[in-house]
């Protein structure tokens, strides 16, 4: 099975998994856009045996684009995990305190933001398409764990996945205005005469709402490869039927 690991280190498993023809459904990750569950649920099973976790301690939301976050708890456990129907509802960010549950996100273009607090062991991932970028969803998860959550934006690492490139992410002017009305975004939005579109990059921009939290830049990686271009990439943009990737991470039982 073909995944890529952010980071692995005594507290912290993080990564995604990639799209790879030898699998079930190309290692296709999410129930919602599948062929056969059964599958799917094979391709789990895997990812929890290479990250020495039982699929029960995966953790996934009904993804809406929504500025939504939700608070895990052990009573969380294993929702989503085998069936849509117990997924987290209208929900596109997760963050815990808990070890052992492995927060999951599905993209195949949309951003997605994988993070961790060094001092206190909070983790969580957001799904960020360009709608939940304009309703600026990791900008208010990150204001909400420092309100409520007294953590020090200091203390964070981000990850941000592989996700469609500026190169590929083509819009009409409805969609850069959603853009250009945040204010900050304006360096990451080009147009193209030629074809009358504007190119977004998302993925900069989401970059821009954690540094505007307080997060330090040289503490926000970038995973630069384009879910379109890549042969490892799953695009909703290319092909509607799509399968998805999974990001992930846990926090290790100390």
């Amino acid at each position: 099975m073909k995944t890529k690991i952010y980071f692995d280190n005594d507290q912290f498993i993080s990564g995604t998994t990639l799209k790879d023809d030898i699998e079930l459904e190309q290692n296709n990750m999410a129930l919602h856009t599948c062929v056969n569950a059964t599958d799917v649920l094979d391709n789990r099973k895997k990812l929890a045996a290479t990250l020495h976790c039982d699929l029960n301690n995966f953790i996934c939301t009904q993804q809406t684009h929504s500025a939504n976050f939700h608070k895990v708890t052990i009573s969380d456990k294993g929702r989503g995990a085998e069936q849509m129907d117990t997924a987290i509802a209208n929900t596109d960010a997760l963050y815990t305190l808990e070890p052992n549950l492995l927060l999951c996100s599905f993209t195949a273009d949309c951003v997605p933001v994988i993070f961790y607090n060094e001092v206190n062991g909070l983790i969580g991932v957001v799904h960020s398409g360009w709608q939940g970028t304009v309703k600026e969803v990791t900008l208010k998860l990150f204001q909400h764990l420092m309100e409520h959550e007294h953590c020090n934006p200091q203390d964070f690492h981000v990850q941000i996945g592989m996700a469609l490139s500026q190169q590929k992410f083509e819009v009409d002017a409805d969609v850069y205005e959603k853009f250009h009305k945040l204010g900050y975004a304006e360096d990451f939005m080009y147009y193209n005469a030629q074809t009358n579109k504007y190119h977004i990059d998302n993925q900069q921009t989401v970059k821009k709402q954690c540094e505007l939290t307080g997060i330090p830049s040289k503490q926000i990686l970038i995973d630069s490869t384009c879910t379109y271009l890549s042969p490892d990439g799953f695009s909703y943009r290319q092909d509607k039927q799509a399968g998805r990737h999974l990001s992930f991470i846990m926090r290790k039982e100390q």
